[in-house]
């Protein structure tokens, strides 16, 4: 079974586990900031618009680290892309995509905070809400794919 789950084995999720944690920690030891990244968009508006929700010191605070961490997941997905020689791309309809994500960026706005910020960040610092949120979000996501393999959809 352990095979027909992970056919090309478990070395490179554990690399790469290895590596978030890692970088997580990091740029909490080096800056005392937690890496969540979904007050990014707010963060960056901060540099050029003047409502003043975008001008809230927080914001204007974390705008600098954000971008610099954003550019580096861009940039590492492209020497990642450059070096496998492939693209990674989907078979998934745009219109699907699009629900999603404004599925996810709803549930982000209404659990303060990404999937990647509680599950990561928060269960490791062993935040409460950070664990409720993770139950809850992993819960959805396997009632969803079950319901949705059920009903036959396919990319």
């Amino acid at each position: 079974m352990f095979d027909e789950l992970f056919p090309n084995g478990v070395t490179h999720y554990l690399a790469g586990g290895a590596g978030i944690g890692a970088a997580i920690g990091m740029i909490y030891l080096l800056t005392g900031r937690i890496a969540g990244i979904s007050s990014f968009f707010s963060a960056i508006h901060s540099w050029w618009s003047h409502l003043p929700f975008f001008q809230q010191r927080y914001l204007r605070n974390e705008r600098t680290w954000k971008s610099v961490l954003v550019i580096g997941l861009i940039v590492g997905a492209a020497v990642f892309t450059i070096g496998c020689g492939e693209v990674f791309t989907t078979e998934v309809q745009w219109w699907r995509l699009l629900i999603g994500g404004v599925l996810v960026g709803f549930g982000t706005r209404t659990a303060r905070g990404c999937t990647s910020g509680h599950g990561i960040c928060g269960i490791s610092s062993l935040v409460p809400p950070s664990i409720a949120a993770t139950l809850i979000f992993m819960g959805v996501a396997i009632i969803t794919a079950h319901i949705v393999a059920a009903l036959g959809v396919t990319p």
